[in-house]
């Protein structure tokens, strides 16, 4: 079948025509505003969202008030994939990190598509695994790589998922994104600053050199887009193999 109608979704983009039909009825407009909370860790998720602009914050919250980001998605994807396809308990807290708009979906009309198509359902299940494969890859670099390089690879994902170069992102929101102390964070980006990758100021991020910050960065963020690349281009990682 002829790919559905262009989408600013990657996920609406990807899919059958005879997919997106399915789905299409279904589809509302949102928007995303920054610092929105779209389901608490523990609550039942009811809408699943496709972001056409913007970025969405997957953030594990500890004992002692710590708030640590897991994984992002933005443009690319589709926030409540594995909901879709089984227990719809959130496992983590999302809130949007980057404001835009999305189109989303009642979870029931898409558990519902989804039990009418294999190819949806296999859709779902590598998107799914694609924020899953960020997961992990983020608590190892967490755990192992430098706050200067965790911070650039962040600041390099989040304009790959906003599309844009510019930023708004407070220290208290970068030091969640990589699991360190604002003050760190304040060094960090002033060292990105000094080296001309960035301008930074008041919540307000410019990516001026891109290059830069990629070699900066610690070898996940060009891990995790290989991961996307497989699970969610195989034609592309096929040919590239």
């Amino acid at each position: 079948m002829d790919s559905a109608p262009r989408s600013p979704n990657g996920f609406l983009s990807s899919l059958t025509a005879d997919d997106f039909e399915l789905i299409r009825p279904h589809l509302r407009a949102a928007d995303l505003s920054q610092e929105m909370v779209l389901v608490e860790v523990d609550e039942t998720l009811k809408r699943a969202y496709l972001p056409h602009k913007g970025v969405i914050s997957l953030v594990v919250k500890l004992a002692r008030g710590e708030h640590v980001q897991i994984a992002m998605i933005g443009r690319d994807s589709i926030f409540g994939a594995f909901a879709a396809l089984g227990d719809p308990v959130a496992l983590n807290t999302a809130v949007v990190l980057v404001p835009g708009a999305a189109s989303t979906i009642d979870l029931d009309q898409l558990r519902v598509a989804a039990d009418q198509s294999t190819t949806l359902r296999t859709a779902l299940a590598r998107h799914g695994l694609a924020v899953y494969a960020q997961i992990q890859q983020t608590a190892g670099c967490n755990a192992s790589h430098t706050v200067e390089s965790r911070l650039a690879r962040c600041l390099l994902h989040t304009r790959d998922l906003s599309g844009s170069d510019k930023l708004v992102l407070t220290q208290e929101a970068m030091a969640q994104m990589i699991g360190a102390r604002r003050n760190s964070v304040s060094l960090v980006a002033h060292t990105l600053q000094q080296a001309n990758f960035i301008h930074y100021s008041r919540g307000h991020i410019e990516i001026t050199n891109v290059e830069g910050l990629i070699k900066t960065s610690c070898e996940c963020y060009g891990t995790v887009k290989a991961q996307y690349t497989r699970l969610l281009h195989p034609r592309i990682h096929s040919a590239a193999a």
